[in-house]
């Protein structure tokens, strides 16, 4: 079962939507759909028999390297939390904007109190997709997400339990953080979030959207 937020979050997230969450760096003006530039290859997943919802694929290491996002490609990075795995992820994020040319924003929420807040600002600024990282995210995002289908959501480095179809998550052995319901994994290892790993996580995961696999989870190999 997914752990949720009290109800009172939610109906909160719906208020800031409806009345809009004024951050001054909403985008504006017309705005081409976005699409993917290249292709997946053979190895990232079987087209023939697609993943189902909530499946778990496992690409083989660099099959998503030859996407890339379309020109002006809006993206708000939505990010909680100070410890070396969050800031690892941010700055993967980060590399990978700049290197892919994306019109990124940040969105960052300072205290449990703004989480839920923080997910409706970032959906007010009407992104392409909204890039999460840190683990405080997980559960705010499982109580917001299944509202607003119509808005891409890629989590790094943790997943949801139960995805709708507008989330896709990538993780890894050592990153498999899924709410507090169900408590610290294990296998948790703050180790794990090397640099190669999140800007692996970022690529495989926006070359996934980018070419409709959404609501999946990407584990990355070992290798």
């Amino acid at each position: 079962m997914r752990a949720h937020l009290p109800f009172f979050l939610a109906l909160a997230a719906s208020a800031a939507l409806a009345t809009g969450c004024s951050s001054g760096d909403a985008w504006s003006g017309p705005h081409p759909e976005p699409a993917a530039v290249g292709t997946l290859g053979p190895d990232f997943v079987d087209r023939a028999a697609p993943p189902a919802p909530e499946a778990t694929i496992t690409p083989r290491p660099g099959s998503w390297s030859e996407v890339h996002p379309s020109e002006d490609y809006r993206v708000v990075l939505l990010t909680a939390g100070d410890d070396r795995p969050t800031k690892a992820l941010v700055k993967a994020v980060d590399d990978w904007a700049d290197d892919e040319h994306v019109d990124l924003r940040t969105v960052v929420a300072d205290s449990p109190t703004q989480y839920v807040s923080s997910v409706a600002e970032a959906m007010e600024m009407a992104p392409d997709l909204i890039v999460t990282a840190g683990n405080d995210l997980i559960d705010p995002l499982a109580t917001v997400t299944p509202n607003h289908l119509d808005q891409p959501f890629l989590v790094v480095g943790a997943e949801l339990a139960e995805p709708t179809e507008n989330v896709t998550a990538v993780d890894w052995s050592g990153a498999s953080f899924r709410g507090e319901g169900l408590g610290m994994s294990s296998t948790y290892d703050p180790a794990s979030f090397t640099a190669d790993r999140c800007a692996a996580a970022i690529r495989a995961g926006a070359a996934a959207v980018l070419s409709d696999l959404t609501g999946i989870v990407i584990w990355l190999d070992e290798g």
